[in-house]
């Protein structure tokens, strides 16, 4: 019986240590995919060298061939990774254009603070919600980098733009005209092609500010991204609004 207890305990902990080895593995593979991104942003594909990257992820040179194999390969895996880290946040954001979203906005405390709550929009309240998260993806750091260095090696690897890029657009487009459509059918919006409305509505928020940010070399306060939201908002709802939004939601949501 001590000798069944004593291979019970023995194999426990090996499980234990080979899921610690594999959490290891997976830390230090995505340390070395930060790190190689951070490089490669800051010092274009050419100038970066496997090196520096090792050193910015605290590992060694032959650990970053053994996880990557080549600085090519490195390349591909940290733009797709990072590609995907930022898509996951737009579309976090995007998902919060719902019927619910509007209906819920226009019960809260910014609809009850002047006790009638006249006057108030829930849908665009909803929609200003959403394209402010969106602005401050697009503005975020990380964000800017990924499409400057993109734009820079386009020509060395056309095929990044469709992996690293046009999938993710694609998702956040449809993302967005799923909701809209929702948000059409619960009477939030007028009858549309949802596709439509949502390629219009990301063109209202990119268009404005690939301008004012320069491309991204320039920050943007937040008072001027609110300013942005709330234009491309005005103008979106002029096409799509629909006549008495809130008593639709208030309805769809009963």
């Amino acid at each position: 019986m001590g000798g069944t207890a004593a291979s019970s305990s023995t194999a426990t902990a090996t499980a234990t240590t080979e899921r610690a080895t594999r959490r290891g593995r997976i830390d230090k593979r995505q340390a070395i995919l930060d790190a190689a991104f951070t490089v490669f942003a800051n010092r274009g594909y050419a100038r970066a060298c496997m090196e520096e990257i090792a050193e910015v992820a605290g590992v060694a040179k032959h650990t970053v061939y053994n996880h990557f194999g080549d600085k090519e390969s490195l390349f591909h895996a940290a733009m797709e990774a990072t590609g995907n880290a930022v898509m996951g946040e737009n579309l976090a954001v995007a998902e919060r254009l719902t019927a619910g979203g509007a209906e819920r906005a226009a019960t809260g405390p910014t609809a009850a603070s002047d006790g009638s709550g006249a006057g108030f929009d829930p849908v665009r309240s909803c929609l200003e919600d959403v394209a402010h998260g969106l602005l401050q993806q697009c503005c975020d750091p990380r964000s800017w980098a990924l499409r400057r260095l993109l734009y820079a090696e386009i020509t060395r690897f056309p095929e990044l733009l469709e992996a690293v890029w046009g999938r993710g657009a694609d998702r956040l487009r449809q993302t967005l005209a799923d909701r809209m459509a929702r948000l059409s059918l619960a009477g939030g919006l007028c009858p549309c092609d949802p596709v439509e409305a949502a390629e219009q509505f990301l063109a209202l928020l990119t268009g404005p500010m690939e301008a004012r940010s320069q491309l991204g070399t320039r920050p943007v306060p937040t008072a001027e991204l609110d300013t942005v939201a709330e234009a491309a908002v005005r103008t979106f709802l002029r096409a799509f609004q629909a006549e008495r939004p809130r008593a639709a939601l208030s309805a769809a949501a009963s």
